[in-house]
């Protein structure tokens, strides 16, 4: 019965690592709260204060984020959750959006009042505190952004772009052929086309893929009306090197790279997410609170500190409204993909089947379950589940196979 059991231990790869960032930057903030907090009351700074007040909720909001790391990684074998633990750091980061909304009112109505009833402001001590904060959270920012990175891939002379797939010009003796990845109304394969000027017999041509882990795939090519297609379909990822033989010709080496961007919410870890924003919050409060006090003191326009109060409070509302947007829908299970569920659909009824039924949603980052229902004539659950393993991002799946 092995073989049929399966995980459901829906973590974030790094899941452990961010744990212990998130413990290292609460330190760290909660230090300088204190720190802020006494100094802006001690030398009348509402900016000041206010800083030292959102950093002593987003130290909370951290510790929160804590927790919850600490909670699922202990908990995610525990039978009790259906799904794993992997939506407790999305619920954690929808708690410390509405955390960070109930801040961004509390500066704003306490700016407001300083307006209307200003205090005098102690500038020598106050404008030091403010850019000691500020260091803090460049600090904490760069704590909790260590091993975390993006990757953006530009467009090198013979790429193109077709949607969301990259395709290669190659030159070859006999002119230019566009080699790319066809994913309309059927599995992904390859395409080769002729461009203007090529001529030549390229019924030999082939293709040899070669992935990150040495894993070699060799695609054969079957004519088409106008092009060549590849007989096999291509694996998900869309993340190799290709070397495409063309005739008699010596290969050309072509580098595809996968274009995250359809699935960047279904990676996003809204935990880490969530501290991040808080830091984010506190790093740019700092700065309207540097140039308020600062402006305050050179101008004697005493107003400009609580204006930097409110502009720090719609920083943080706008923030917060995005942050409880995503997570919201994580957690009334919303479609995460889009553009995945078209690709599903797409590589159902290209081979001729109809998609009855498709539900998707996230149940950890980079964890996506899938309910499938297919109505088909010739094939059987096994050749799905073999065609679906090609989406990794795929982690519980359940097909449903009724004949048509």
């Amino acid at each position: 019965m092995a073989e049929f059991n399966h995980s459901h231990v829906f973590l974030a790869p790094d899941h452990e690592r961010s744990e212990r960032k998130t413990w290292a930057v609460i330190w760290l903030c909660g230090l300088m709260m204190v720190a802020e907090v006494a100094g802006g009351l001690l030398f009348g700074s509402i900016a000041l204060v206010a800083d030292g007040l959102h950093m002593s909720t987003h130290a909370g909001a951290l510790l929160l984020a804590a927790l919850a790391y600490s909670y699922s990684r202990r908990h995610a074998r525990d039978p009790r959750f259906t799904f794993g633990t992997g939506k407790l750091g999305d619920l954690a980061g929808f708690t410390s959006a509405i955390v960070l909304a109930m801040i961004a009112i509390l500066i704003g109505y306490e700016s407001v009042a300083r307006i209307l009833h200003p205090l005098s402001i102690h500038f020598a001590e106050a404008i030091p505190i403010a850019c000691l904060g500020l260091t803090v959270n460049i600090a904490s920012a760069w704590l909790l952004g260590a091993g975390g990175h993006e990757h953006h891939h530009g467009q090198g002379p013979n790429e193109r772009t077709h949607g969301h797939e990259q395709s290669h010009l190659i030159s070859a003796a006999d002119g230019q052929w566009l080699l790319r990845i066809d994913e309309e109304g059927a599995a992904p394969r390859f395409r080769l086309s002729r461009e203007a000027g090529a001529s030549g017999d390229a019924d030999a041509a082939e293709i040899d893929t070669i992935r990150a882990d040495g894993t070699r795939q060799t695609f054969a090519l079957r004519r088409k009306e106008g092009y060549l297609e590849s007989i096999d379909a291509i694996p998900e990822p869309h993340e190799f090197t290709a070397s495409v033989r063309i005739g008699g010709a010596l290969p050309h080496q072509l580098r595809f790279e996968e274009d995250h961007h359809g699935h960047a919410g279904a990676h996003r870890d809204n935990n880490m997410r969530a501290a991040i924003v808080h830091v984010a919050a506190d790093a740019a409060v700092s700065i309207l609170v540097i140039v308020g006090l600062v402006l305050a003191r050179v101008f004697g326009w005493l107003w400009m500190d609580p204006v930097a109060g409110i502009a720090g409070a719609v920083v943080i509302g706008s923030w917060s409204y995005g942050l409880v947007r995503d997570t919201s829908s994580i957690l009334l299970d919303m479609n995460p993909d889009v553009e995945l569920a078209e690709r599903l659909r797409a590589a159902v009824e290209g081979e001729g089947d109809q998609l009855t039924d498709l539900h998707l949603w996230r149940v950890g980052p980079g964890h996506l379950a899938a309910i499938i229902g297919i109505a088909t004539r010739w094939h059987d659950a096994d050749y799905y589940r073999r065609e679906l393993s090609r989406y990794k991002i795929l982690s519980h799946v359940t097909l449903e196979i009724m004949p048509l």
